[in-house]
């Protein structure tokens, strides 16, 4: 009989172990390690799960920053077994209790700083049966909680050699919550297989490239998204595999960033586009290089602005697309190069461009644009249509929810919920969410291309493009701005649009954007701009006079 080699996160370690055991892996400046020693600490973690009486297939919860521990928690939970479920710190309590009580979580590993909101909902928790307390050394704060061990108490005086057996690969590894912006939290779910192949899909794009907007063997690894949303992209197990430094930075501060980015010179990081904004703003004040850091930016479409002025910065900045539902990463956007090596010339303005795109498929993608009977639109860079994929990660549905999963499903491709379009070259351009395209007239407006136009305006902050009522049109544009007083003016940003239009790169019907100036833009718990919550704020139709 021939042995079977199932695919399984554990394998992700065979390689670092062999060539890379003494490479660090680091926390902050609190805790320094090497891959020998943090391999050794997930078998004591593995351990101390057998002792505390789990089995395969509970539900062990993580609520903690981006730190060692975590890092151990994505391999030492699914190693064993059982399911990591990663508690999104940022939801309302209720929502938090709803999502650990859905999952049926049974552990809780907490971090100090999350005690007082696990203490209001504690009497919720039907299912939480321990809680294993994180520390960054600190004395615990008073609480009632009943607190069962403390992290490294639980793991001390564990054997390093636990022996992880093998089992099916299409066991659940992983679990946790999407912040959809309409009803609750969605249940998305991965298995070992789904993990190990978008590993090496997405490892395999990121290391092809010959030069520029790649990761590779050399590089010093940080992660910027939450560990706790979509396993921080999947690259901390790409990073793994790479046998690269790791660096795992805590609470998000701009200062303490770019004191690690500089300390610890990170070369390789992935963040939402409003705190790249926030790290460059501090880089500038402080005179730091950041040359040679490349960023991979999704979570909302990168801004041309942004991406120019970090590109400007000598930042190899340039985007990725996915979703919860899809591991996440279905496209990125680097650079095509000729069989000689060499890049095709662009002008500045197109090579911006281009990396402000969804990029192409990584391997084993299918990128489809359907309409609404799912049958492909041209790719021909301008037919828009809703983008449809399918790839072997692709979660499969939602826990314990059939119809949304249906819905999810529907056709035999997975429904991303966005508009976009492609070029002859593969590369995938996103024009909107499909509830946040403006229907102006019976046509559609991309929000976010008038967003690209208005966030090049002198004294623009941020901006945020919503559709609201109109008496006259259906609906017309809203754009909502944050700016810089002394800079910013109405009629030049007015002027501005119509020369987007003139060149073609907006609707004409871009011209019906009204402009308000607020304080700040509503953002979800993963940085992203809610626009649910702009349109519940803003998106009142007698606020505005028909034309």
């Amino acid at each position: 009989m021939t042995a079977i080699y199932p695919l399984l996160l554990k394998q992700l370690w065979h390689t670092p172990l062999a060539n890379a055991a003494d490479r660090s892996i680091i926390y902050r400046d609190r805790y320094r390690s090497s891959y020998r020693q943090t391999y050794a600490r997930i078998n004591r973690f593995a351990a101390a799960l057998a002792a505390s009486g789990a089995k395969r297939g509970d539900v062990i919860a993580v609520m903690d920053h981006d730190s060692h521990r975590y890092f151990e928690c994505y391999f030492a939970i699914p190693m064993y077994g059982a399911v990591m479920m990663t508690v999104n710190s940022r939801l309302a309590p209720a929502q938090i209790a709803y999502t650990l009580n859905h999952s049926q979580a049974t552990l809780l590993l907490l971090h100090t700083d999350f005690i007082p909101i696990i203490e209001s909902i504690r009497e919720q928790l039907v299912g939480i049966r321990k809680i294993i307390v994180l520390s960054d050394g600190d004395a615990l704060p008073p609480t009632a909680l009943s607190l069962d061990d403390e992290y490294e108490a639980w793991l001390k005086g564990r054997s390093d050699h636990f022996g992880f057996a093998d089992f099916d690969e299409n066991t659940r590894a992983t679990v946790f919550y999407t912040t959809g912006t309409t009803g609750l939290p969605k249940g998305v779910f991965y298995t070992h297989r789904q993990l190990m192949l978008h590993t090496l899909a997405a490892g395999m794009a990121l290391a092809a490239p010959a030069r520029q907007q790649r990761f590779h063997a050399g590089d010093v690894y940080m992660p910027l998204t939450p560990m706790f949303h979509v396993h921080a992209w999947g690259i901390p197990y790409i990073a793994t595999l790479l046998g690269v430094k790791q660096v795992y930075p805590g609470r998000y501060t701009a200062e303490s960033l770019l004191r690690l980015i500089v300390q610890e010179r990170v070369t390789f990081s992935h963040c939402v586009p409003t705190l790249l904004k926030m790290i460059l703003a501090a880089a500038q004040a402080a005179g730091t290089d950041l040359r040679g850091w490349k960023v991979v930016v999704g979570g909302s479409a990168l801004p041309r602005t942004l991406a120019k002025e970090a590109l400007d910065m000598g930042i190899d900045c340039f985007a990725g697309y996915g979703l919860s539902e899809t591991a996440p990463i279905l496209t990125l956007a680097q650079s095509i190069e000729k069989p000689d090596g060499a890049t095709p010339q662009a002008d500045e303005d197109a090579s911006t461009m281009q990396r402000c795109s969804a990029g192409r498929a990584i391997p084993l993608v299918d990128v489809q644009i359907v309409d609404a009977t799912m049958q492909p639109q041209a790719r021909d860079g301008s037919s828009n249509g809703e983008i449809a994929v399918r790839a072997p990660w692709l979660t499969q549905g939602y826990l314990k929810d059939s119809e949304a999963s249906a819905a999810l499903w529907q056709g035999g491709y997975l429904h991303t919920q966005d508009i976009g379009v492609m070029g002859a070259d593969g590369y995938l351009r996103i024009t909107d969410r499909l509830k946040d395209v403006i229907k102006v007239a019976g046509e559609w407006v991309s929000s976010l291309e008038v967003e690209n136009v208005l966030a090049s305006v002198a004294g623009v902050r941020e901006v945020a493009v919503i559709g609201i009522p109109d008496a006259r049109w259906g609906e017309r544009p809203l754009a909502l701005l944050t700016v810089d007083p002394e800079l910013f003016d109405e009629a030049a940003a007015q002027q501005h649009i119509r020369s987007s239009i003139s060149q073609g790169l907006i609707s004409k019907h871009a011209l019906l954007t009204q402009f308000r100036q607020v304080q700040g833009i509503a953002k979800t718990s993963v940085g992203k701009v809610d626009k649910k919550a702009l349109r519940s704020e803003h998106g009142v139709a007698a606020s505005l006079s028909p034309e």
